[in-house]
């Protein structure tokens, strides 16, 4: 039987049938994770950020294409778990952007829609790398265009764009070293093949949609902390409109022109541009001129421009409930682990939003964590690389001020933390704190969870790995040999402290010995210990 177009009851069970398919494959895209440690988690991101797109469209009317593939980048924008989850909801926005008006798809409109979410998704990463989802879906796209102009029936074009993206899939070793070091294929670029091929057995004429699949709603423990009231406000004014019935001269990007503008005249400055309108927010200590620049863009509405100052000399006033009212900087830590989460607290984090190897947020739950704190100016700590494309995304879409300090690891964020100055303007501690993530290096040892050869190292199942900033430095079966390694190639001449967060793998009575000889290898320098209380990482060190 022959399909020539897709409706939109027929676009809904695709979706859920690709949410379904890579739910069962999504431990094989894990198990891609270049290094052999246990945190490969690039399958479950994808899927969790599908499964929080899937439970928009279950709700969603049939009625429309629009109603469906709306949901179906919404969902995906707030549930967008690591940098996987993130390039996929961008790839599913430009997607809904091109079936907008259309009422039944055809394979060109399908190939174009792929190619306008490969378009927007590579526009959402500030430095796209080749060899990646990202390549997978732009070729694929490509591809897709070709087919679209000879095969009109969907199940023969789904089989050849199918084909086309299991070809570029296979060629990503070649364009990415650490991919082909490692023996694998891009995890991403594997997710998306998966929810291509999940997606077209929906149009199979024996296809039945699995009624067992649940969209659970996903809830996160978090703890969170008080913090103390400010008082210093450089720019008094916090201004905020949107800019809609834009000028026909005013193209796409003009928008970076306008936020460089007003960078200059204020600071917390946020502008979003997103179907047709633009959204501005900015502190500022001449909101006249904010809004005369506005108008060069289109007509402003929602206008809003708050004196900060009468707000904080009431802020300031003495009521029964202070916390209901917001102070001038809340910072927000992400972090797994009793003891690691204690140590932020005493550093003054207003909220821990728990996750980090494994466990990555999702956009939505840093999100509820800002709207818990009451600050005027929030920074975020992803302490993770893979979660900060979710905060910056999370910095879009929040009508707060946000900053994103774009920490990689606990020590930085720690770093971060013993910078941060709540007596000096949002910039300056901006400045500050992304200066120091420079100043520490990064340790964590682990375990392999499968047979691997790296930079020359054979490793074995089970072995135990040190890491260094990133990168396989140490490997054995010894743990105490290995954390000894590892810190001597992290220690140089300028080194003047050495601290291990230990994990719930470790007993008090385990650290002793390995304390003890850290301290007499290296007598000159102060050897801190700490309970972290961190699943999967033996130790994650710091040495500055």
């Amino acid at each position: 039987m022959s399909i020539e177009f897709i409706d939109a009851v027929k676009l809904k069970e695709m979706i859920l049938s690709a949410t379904q398919f890579l739910d069962k494959h999504k431990q094989a895209i894990n198990a891609l994770n270049v290094f052999p440690v246990p945190d490969g988690d690039t399958g479950t991101n994808m899927h969790l950020t599908l499964m929080a797109a899937a439970k928009e469209v279950r709700a969603a009317s049939s009625d429309s294409i629009a109603s469906i593939v709306n949901a179906l980048s919404s969902g995906a924008l707030k549930g967008a778990r690591g940098n996987s989850g993130v390039i996929l909801s961008q790839l599913f926005r430009g997607f809904a952007k091109a079936l907008q008006q259309i009422e039944r798809i055809t394979t060109s409109d399908y190939a174009e829609a792929l190619r306008l979410g490969a378009e927007t998704a590579y526009k959402a990463v500030m430095k796209p790398v080749e060899g990646t989802i990202l390549t997978v879906a732009r070729v694929t796209a490509e591809e897709a265009r070709k087919i679209a102009k000879t095969h009109k029936d969907f199940e023969e074009f789904n089989k050849e764009i199918i084909k086309a993206a299991k070809a570029i899939l296979d060629k990503t070793p070649d364009m990415l070293p650490v991919l082909k070091q490692a023996g694998v294929v891009d995890a991403g670029g594997m997710g998306l093949l998966y929810i291509m091929i999940g997606a077209a057995q929906a149009l199979k004429e024996s296809f039945e949609l699995d009624d067992s699949l649940v969209v659970p709603e996903e809830t996160r423990p978090v703890v969170e902390f008080e913090a103390e009231m400010e008082e210093d406000i450089e720019y008094g004014y916090c201004t905020e409109f949107l800019i809609k019935n834009l000028h026909p001269y005013v193209e796409e990007g003009d928008e970076e022109n306008l936020r460089d503008r007003l960078s200059k005249i204020g600071d917390s400055v946020v502008v979003v541009a997103d179907g047709g309108i633009i959204k501005v927010h900015v502190h500022t200590n001449m909101p006249g001129k904010v809004l005369q620049l506005g108008l060069r863009y289109g007509e402003l509405s929602s206008i809003k421009i708050d004196n900060m100052r009468e707000q904080h000399r009431h802020l300031n006033t003495p009521v029964d409930q202070p916390d209901v009212y917001e102070k001038e900087f809340g910072v927000i830590a992400v972090a797994i682990g009793e003891g690691i989460a204690s140590i932020f607290k005493d550093l003054s984090v207003d909220y821990i939003v728990e996750g980090g190897q494994t466990m990555n947020p999702s956009i939505d739950d840093i999100l509820k964590a800002v709207e818990t704190v009451k600050a005027k100016e929030i920074f975020i700590l992803p302490n993770n690389g893979n979660i900060i494309l979710s905060a910056s995304q999370a910095q879009q879409i929040s009508d707060k001020t946000l900053h994103v300090i774009p920490s990689k690891s606990i020590p930085q964020g720690i770093a971060a933390m013993l910078a941060f100055n709540p007596d000096v303007d949002g910039a300056t501690n901006v400045a500050r704190m992304t200066e120091a993530l420079g100043t520490v290096k990064t340790g964590h040892v682990t375990y392999a969870v499968r047979d691997s050869n790296f930079d020359g190292m054979s490793i074995k199942k089970d072995d135990i790995i040190g890491l260094f900033d990133g990168k396989i430095s140490a490997v054995g079966r010894d743990l105490q040999q290995v954390t000894q390694e590892l810190i001597s190639n992290m220690v140089d001449e300028d080194s003047e402290i050495i601290t291990l967060f230990y994990g719930d793998m470790i007993s008090d009575e385990e650290i002793e010995p390995i304390t003890s000889l850290i301290e007499e290898l290296y007598p000159d320098i102060d050897v801190e210990v700490h309970y972290g209380g961190q699943p999967l990482y033996y130790f994650i060190i710091s040495v500055e």
